[in-house]
């Protein structure tokens, strides 16, 4: 039932591991919310979701991972609430991270994302694809989510239109079909990733790692690919009209 809230007080002590007094406190604050929370059980899903939607973002980091935990339960155990709950979850992600351009990131490539926003992109990365509707799409489009951990993510048909994923981990992502037009991926770990039919035109693939990536019929049309590490990647179909592969 915790294991979001471990999940970030770990990436917390790992941010700051000399700390251990306040991350220590942080957690026992995380603890004692997702006690209250655990007493709300008893209530309907629907009677849950209508608090979890006013905690969220409204309060502390704290309480926001304890929700995000709630939320996550709650679209497990609740299918007719699995796309309200992803959709939430995308919003909080877009309001909550400030959108910077390519050459405002330039000089900070080691950011990373929060540890709240994180863990709504961990919980929107793992969920039951198969409980998604038809025809709908994820939406986390100008959002900053520089070095986010998306490792095994499945992130398929997402609209990530100008999307800074800068130094993100996307080992072994599926991305087939999304929109990354746009988007900074530079420095990103894209090892093995499926881009099967992914729109990255004009995309920020500098320095990016595309060893045995899958970009079948991918469109490169105008992308950058600057240093890009490119052995074993799958061409076939692909368009690189246009690709910038030197400076």
């Amino acid at each position: 039932m915790l294991t979001i809230i471990l999940d970030a007080f770990h990436a917390m002590k790992n941010i700051s591991p000399t700390n251990n007094s306040q991350l220590t406190k942080i957690y026992l604050m995380i603890h004692a919310f997702q006690e209250k929370v655990n007493q709300t059980q008893h209530r309907s899903p629907k009677q849950r979701l209508r608090i979890a939607i006013e905690q969220l973002g409204n309060n502390t980091i704290e309480t926001n991972l304890a929700v995000i935990n709630d939320l996550e339960q709650i679209a497990q155990n609740h299918p007719q609430y699995h796309w309200i709950i992803m959709d939430i979850l995308t919003t909080f992600v877009r309001e909550n991270t400030l959108y910077m351009s390519q050459k405002e990131v330039k000089s900070n490539l080691r950011a990373k994302v929060r540890v709240d926003i994180q863990a709504a992109l961990t919980v929107i990365a793992r969920r039951d694809v198969n409980k998604d509707p038809e025809n709908e799409q994820l939406n986390l489009s100008h959002t900053d989510i520089r070095g986010a951990n998306l490792n095994g993510a499945n992130l398929k048909q997402t609209n990530l239109y100008q999307a800074n994923l800068a130094g993100a981990n996307l080992r072994e992502a599926n991305l087939a079909g999304a929109i990354l037009s746009a988007a900074n991926l530079e420095g990103a770990n894209l090892y093995l990733a499926n881009l099967q039919g992914t729109i990255l035109s004009a995309a920020n693939l500098e320095r990016a790692n595309l060893s045995g990536a899958n970009l079948h019929r991918a469109s490169l049309y105008l992308a950058g690919l600057h240093g890009a590490i490119l052995n074993d990647v799958l061409l076939d179909g692909a368009n690189l009209r246009e690709a910038k592969f030197f400076e």
